[in-house]
C-alpha cells in the first residue's frame, strides 16, 4: 500500500476485528461521547469547543514553560505569516482563552463548561498514549469552594459508574497556595541537595527550574530517594489546610473512599490547593485514567478575571480500554430495520423511492444497489442485521404485493407497498 496512517496515531472504524483494537469501533466511541454528554448536562455543564491550534505564547504561559508538555511534547509550527502556533497539547488553555475573550464570566453564577476533542504531543508511542489522543474535559469557573472540589471528582466517578467501570481508586493531595509551596520548595531543596548527583538527569534540571515536579519523576532512582521526602501536607497554611480537610470531609460524607498521595503534584505548572487523580487496576504502568485539580490564578495569568477554577480531564482512549478489560457492557450495535433487494433497473428505481419515503418517517432502511444476485443482497441483509427483508423483481412491480422475509425465523408475509411502514411500526415495536 502506498500511504499508510504516521507512527503514534490510530484510526476509528466502524467494525475492528482484532481484539485489542475492538474499542477502536466508531460505535463504541459514540456510546461513550454520548454517556459523557448526558453526565455532563445532569451535573449542570455545557459545551465549549475550541479549534485545535492555539498560539503558542497561550500554552506556554498557561501550562508552564518547565513542563514536559512545553518543553518536549508540543506540535508548534509557524504560519505564513511567521507567526509561532501549537497543536493543543491539552484543553484547558483553550477554554479559559475562549472564557477570557468571549467574556463569558459576566454571566451569573458560576460557569460549567466542558469539551470533547483531539489533542496533540509529540511522545513516544506506547499502550495509551498517542501522538493525536481525545479528552473529555471539564472547567467549573468562579467558585473556590471545597465543594466544589468534591463536585468535580463525583462528576468524573459518575461517568466512570456508567460506562460500567468498577475497579477504580482515587488518589487526592493539597500543594496548597503559594504561601505552602515557598515553605515546602525550600524544605525539599535542603531534602534533595544531598542527593543531588544520584537523581536522574531529568530531575536535576527541575531541580533549579521547577523542583516540585521531581516528586512527578517515573525514574526508579528518583523515587527510591524521595522515599524519604518531607510530605507537602506538613507545609500547609492554614487556609490550604482548612480547604484540604473540607475536602475531604465531604468526600467522606459522601461515601466516596480515597487514598492520600503526598507525592501527587501533577504535571502541569497551574495547579494549586486539591489536586487528584483515579487509577484504574487494570490499565499497566500507563495507570492513570482520568484527573485534575484546583487552579486558582490560572484565568488572571492569561488576561482575565482573578476567579478560582478547578477542572479534569479524562483520556478517551484509556477509557475505552480499560472498559474492554473490564468486560464493561456496550449496547448492542444499532441495525436496520428493514433491507430491500431490487433486481433490474425498474425495481431498483421502485425500492430506492420507497426507500426514501421510509427514511423520511424515521426508519432505518438500506437498500442493495450492487445489480447482483439475490444470495448476494441476502448476505448484506445479514450482515447489517436486518430483520427484515423485501426481494423486488418484475412479479412484485406488476402485482404491488410484496413478500416481506423475516430473516430470523425464515417466515415470510405477504403486505402491499402502502403497509410497509405500519408493518414496521407492529413488528419493530414486537421484537423491542
Amino acid at each position: 500500500m502506498k500511504y499508510t496512517i504516521p507512527k503514534g496515531l490510530f484510526d476509528i472504524v466502524p467494525h475492528e476485528s482484532k481484539e485489542e483494537d475492538l474499542w477502536r469501533s466508531s460505535e463504541k466511541w459514540q456510546y461513550v461521547e454520548g454517556v459523557l454528554r448526558s453526565i455532563s448536562s445532569s451535573y449542570g455543564f455545557k459545551e465549549i469547543r475550541t479549534p485545535i491550534f492555539e498560539n503558542t505564547d497561550l500554552f506556554i504561559r498557561s501550562v508552564g514553560e518547565s513542563s514536559d508538555i512545553v518543553s518536549k511534547e508540543m506540535y508548534t509550527f509557524h504560519d505564513k505569516s511567521d507567526r509561532s502556533m501549537t497543536l493543543r497539547p491539552e484543553g484547558t488553555a483553550a477554554a479559559l482563552r475562549a472564557y477570557c475573550e468571549k467574556k463569558l464570566y459576566q454571566a451569573p453564577g458560576c460557569s460549567k463548561l466542558y469539551y470533547i476533542g483531539p489533542m496533540f504531543r509529540y511522545e513516544r508511542p506506547q499502550a495509551g498514549r498517542y501522538r493525536q489522543h481525545h479528552q473529555f474535559g471539564a472547567e467549573a469557573l468562579g467558585i473556590g469552594s471545597p465543594e466544589q472540589d468534591v463536585e468535580m471528582i463525583d462528576f468524573l466517578l459518575a461517568i466512570y459508574r456508567k460506562l460500567g467501570l468498577h475497579n477504580l481508586t482515587v488518589h487526592l493531595n493539597s500543594v496548597g497556595d503559594e504561601v505552602t509551596r515557598s515553605r515546602y520548595r525550600e524544605a525539599l531543596h535542603q531534602f534533595l541537595l544531598p542527593h543531588f548527583d544520584h537523581l536522574s538527569e531529568e530531575s536535576q534540571v527541575r531541580f533549579s527550574k521547577n523542583i516540585l515536579r521531581i516528586l512527578d519523576s517515573k525514574s526508579l532512582e528518583d523515587k527510591e530517594i524521595l522515599k524519604g521526602a518531607p510530605s507537602i501536607l506538613d507545609f500547609l497554611s492554614e487556609e490550604a489546610k482548612e480547604h484540604f480537610e473540607k475536602v475531604k470531609a465531604l468526600l467522606t460524607s459522601l461515601k466516596i473512599p480515597f487514598l492520600i498521595d503526598h507525592k501527587l503534584v501533577r504535571g502541569l505548572d497551574y495547579y494549586n490547593k486539591t489536586v487528584f487523580e483515579i487509577i484504574s487496576h487494570g490499565l499497566g504502568a500507563q495507570n492513570t485514567i482520568g484527573a485534575g485539580g484546583r487552579y486558582d490564578g490560572l484565568l488572571e495569568s492569561i488576561g482575565g478575571p482573578a476567579l478560582p477554577s478547578v477542572g479534569f480531564a479524562t483520556g478517551l482512549e484509556r477509557v475505552l480500554q480499560t472498559m474492554h478489560k473490564e468486560k464493561a457492557p456496550f449496547p448492542e450495535t444499532p441495525h436496520l430495520d428493514l433491507f430491500f433487494i431490487p433486481m433490474g433497473k425498474e425495481a431498483r428505481e421502485a425500492c430506492f423511492k420507497e426507500v426514501t419515503t421510509l427514511r423520511h418517517l424515521g426508519w432505518k432502511v438500506d437498500l442493495d444497489l450492487s445489480g447482483k444476485k439475490i444470495q448476494h443482497g441476502l448476505q448484506l441483509a445479514n450482515s447489517l442485521n436486518a430483520p427484515f427483508c423485501i426481494i423486488v423483481g418484475d412479479d412484485e412491480l406488476k402485482s404491488s404485493s410484496l413478500e416481506i422475509k423475516d430473516m430470523k425465523n425464515r417466515s415470510s408475509s405477504l403486505i402491499s407497498w402502502s403497509e410497509i411502514a405500519s408493518f414496521l411500526t407492529h413488528h419493530i415495536a414486537e421484537q423491542s
